[in-house]
């Protein structure tokens, strides 16, 4: 549905998008990159854990910035108040209206719920009726089927891969791009409206 005054813009039935507060977003990112399998999902890099302190010194880096190219959120259940991951735009393009998204529900116990399917969606209803852009892209590892099929169900489309670009247990593995256009994305919210 497209933003209205009476939707709010950065909530939906299951998550709320809000601000990053370093301390406890430090908390949330160290326990969930203890989990290696967090990890391979989010990073081409080897899985390695990193210390709260130097997480929250990166985060609280980052926001002194005030970038208007970047935009970051932390995503809290609506039942709960429960922070359950991150999403953020990273180097939007504005003389080409378009964007790169990262997104990581690091709880577990809501991946496969839905949770990050909603997160995406509120990220690109922002993208498309808030900021104006026209094109947000991302990459997901091949392996990463259950984040490739919430992609889908968003609008996102496979435009190209980098092959056998990352090692995982000795098998080499795909990188995906995605991407969806606004216009895209209006006209599914223009079906799903008339639905």
């Amino acid at each position: 549905m497209l933003h209205s005054p009476e939707t709010p813009l950065l909530r939906g039935k299951l998550v709320r998008l809000c601000a990053v507060d370093a301390e406890t977003l430090s908390k949330g990112f160290h326990k969930w990159s203890s989990n290696s399998e967090y990890a391979r999902l989010l990073d081409s890099g080897p899985a390695r854990p990193f210390s709260q302190k130097a997480i929250k010194g990166f985060i609280e880096k980052e926001l002194q910035k005030d970038d208007p190219n970047l935009f970051f959120f932390a995503i809290r259940t609506i039942d709960g108040d429960r922070l359950i991951g991150e999403t953020g735009f990273d180097g939007i393009r504005w003389n080409q209206a378009d964007t790169f998204i990262g997104i990581g529900i690091g709880e577990q116990e809501f991946w496969g719920k839905g949770y990050g399917t909603e997160a995406m969606q509120l990220m690109l209803r922002f993208a498309f009726t808030e900021i104006n852009l026209h094109r947000v892209s991302l990459t997901v590892f091949e392996y990463n089927e259950r984040a490739i099929q919430s992609y889908l169900k968003c609008g996102f489309q496979h435009e190209g891969r980098w092959r056998q670009y990352i090692l995982r247990e000795g098998r080499r593995w795909d990188i995906l791009e995605m991407g969806i256009l606004r216009e895209t994305w209006m006209q599914a919210q223009e079906m799903e409206k008339n639905s």
